[in-house]
Order: structure tokens, then sequence, then C-alpha cells
């Protein structure tokens, strides 16, 4: 009840951000909004991306996405105070916060400059952000747990994927191991810190199945990087009969879908995050609501704590769905 409420108070706060737009006058010449997050190259960010160009173009504001190309926390945090000390101010951060701790006192700084600042796919909850925008990760965790205890039936060993230390991977974590606590014939075997790197979830599969071994009955990738790393190690091998279960709808990880090698994965709305969060962040610099960080926490603040923009199964009943779009014709 309280996430609907949540909602309707943010969807309320978007329909009146897009009347301004189309009224006109509302936007500045040099009214920017950036997003910074780590790993920009790979397909999820690129699809935020997309998000954040399209929110920009209708309102008619600069946008742009920065952070480092590979997964790097510190350097995300380097990219992020380099926005906030740009000599003319942005009117808005969203920031995916790879590691919370490092980037809470990076946040205030931000707050305290004046900047809004809103946290999409990974919160820093500690820090003066406004809100989250992103996946109910622990039920994301706890939809992958479902799936693999319906396909070990109730029974088995099952391999991790994860980035320890990253809030939104280990909420899903914690709540895949939910399920387990009800399916206690299936346990963890190991859990991979793949630290951002496809190839060290390459590595860590690979000495999974080495011969001698015993190979795990299941492999959750609770990322998006390690699956299609794991199933090519497994397909190399010749390994059939596991059950994979993947994270977001990267076209390499429906392809090994469609080969069925993967079972099935679970797709987030990056576009969404970064769409909603820049029209919220354009509400909130015009509007420029009244109130402290401790007034946000209040129950008449402006803006909710979290907003959960859902996840969705996906296997090969709606897997066409999900298929990367071509590029419009130019």
């Amino acid at each position: 009840m309280q996430i609907i409420t949540e909602r309707r108070v943010v969807l309320a706060a978007v329909a009146m951000s897009l009347l301004s737009a189309c009224g006109g006058g509302r936007h500045e010449v040099a009214e920017t909004y950036v997003l910074v997050s780590a790993n920009t190259k790979i397909a999820y960010w690129q699809e935020a991306a997309e998000g954040l160009r399209a929110a920009g173009r209708e309102m008619g504001v600069k946008v742009e996405m920065v952070g480092p190309e590979t997964y790097d926390p510190k350097a995300e945090k380097e990219e992020f105070l380099s926005v906030v000390q740009r000599k003319i101010p942005v009117s808005g951060i969203l920031v995916s916060a790879a590691d919370p701790e490092l980037l809470r006192d990076a946040i205030d700084s931000a707050a305290a400059a004046g900047i809004p600042v809103i946290t999409i796919d990974s919160d820093s909850p500690k820090s003066k952000r406004l809100t989250f925008i992103g996946t109910n990760n622990y039920t994301a965790g706890q939809m992958s747990g479902e799936l693999v205890a319906k396909q070990l039936s109730g029974k088995g060993n099952v391999a991790i994927y994860s980035i320890p230390g990253q809030a939104n991977v280990e909420e899903r974590l914690e709540g895949f191991k939910r399920v387990l606590a009800r399916n206690p014939g299936i346990k963890i075997q190991q859990v991979i810190d793949m630290a951002g790197d496809p190839a060290k979830a390459f590595d860590g599969t690979r000495a999974l199945v080495a011969p001698g071994k015993t190979a795990p009955d299941a492999f959750v990738c609770l990322e998006a990087l390690s699956c299609n790393e794991v199933a090519d190690v497994l397909d190399r091998a010749g390994i059939k009969g596991k059950t994979i279960i993947a994270m977001d709808t990267q076209e390499g990880t429906l392809n090994w879908m469609r080969k069925g090698v993967i079972k099935a994965t679970i797709a987030q709305k990056p576009y969404t995050m970064a769409y909603f969060g820049t029209r919220v962040l354009d509400d909130f610099h015009h509007a420029k609501p009244g109130g402290n960080a401790d007034s946000l926490q209040g129950t008449r603040s402006p803006v909710p704590v979290f907003v959960d923009t859902g996840a969705t199964l996906v296997d090969q009943s709606n897997m066409a769905s999900f298929a990367v779009a071509p590029p419009p014709a130019k």
C-alpha cells in the first residue's frame, strides 16, 4: 500500500512536469541533467542512456551520461564530484551507487551545493539523496530463488554470481536466500565475486566444472554480465541439463536463451529508471519544495523514499517481447 501511494505522489509530480514542459518557458538554456554510473559501456547503461536522452529531448534540456567504462566505484565517485564542481552548476544528478558508502559523502556534497540527487538502480540510502528509483531487488532475488526451487524440485546445489558491497546485488542475494530458507534441500555451493568483470565469471565457472569436480545443479547470476560467461563455459564443456538463471535482457543473454542454455532471466527497466528519474529531477529543480534532509524523512515529505520500477520474469514464453529493437532508419 505504501509503494502504491508513493507511486501516485511521483506520478502526480511527473504529470505536473509534463504539463509545465508543454506550456513552454519553463527551462533555462543551460539546464543540464547528468547520469553518473560505473560500467557505462555495457548494454544495461546504454539502455538507461536512451531513457535519459528521451526525457531530455521532450523537455528541451541538456542531458549527459558520465562515468568509467569499466566497473570502478572509486572512478565513479571522482566523476560524480567533478560534476558537482562544475563552474556552471548542473540542474540535477542521477547516480547508481556502485558502492553506497563510498558515494555517500559525495552525494551529500551535491545536496549541500543545492543540486538535487536521485539514486537509480543501486541506492545509497544513508545519503541525502531525494529518492531511489529502481527495482525492488529483494523481490527480484526471490523471483530467481522460486524459479530455481521449481527447476531443482527442492533439492540441489547452486553457484551464485554476485558483487559484494553493491547494495542492489546484495539485496537480491538476501531475497534468494529467503526462498532457500523454505527449501532446505537446496544449498549454495559457492558465491563467486565477479567484481563487475565478465572474465572473473568465466574463470570461476571453469573452475567449478573442471574435471574431477562436482558441478553445481544451477547457476544464478544476480547481475547482468556473468551468465553469458557461464553459458559459454558450459556449452564449450558440453555440459547439459543445468539450470542457468540470468539477470537483465542484454542480447547475449537472449541469444543463449534461444539456444536453450539459459533457462530464464529477470528483466529490469533501466530506460524507465533514467527517463522517470530525469522527469522527477526536473520537477524538483523547478518547484524547489522547501525542507531539509530531516524533513524528507517525515510524513509530509514532497518525495517518496522508493519508487519500484518493476521486474519481469523472462522465459521462452515471452522472450520475443524483450528482443533488442533495430535502430530507427535515418
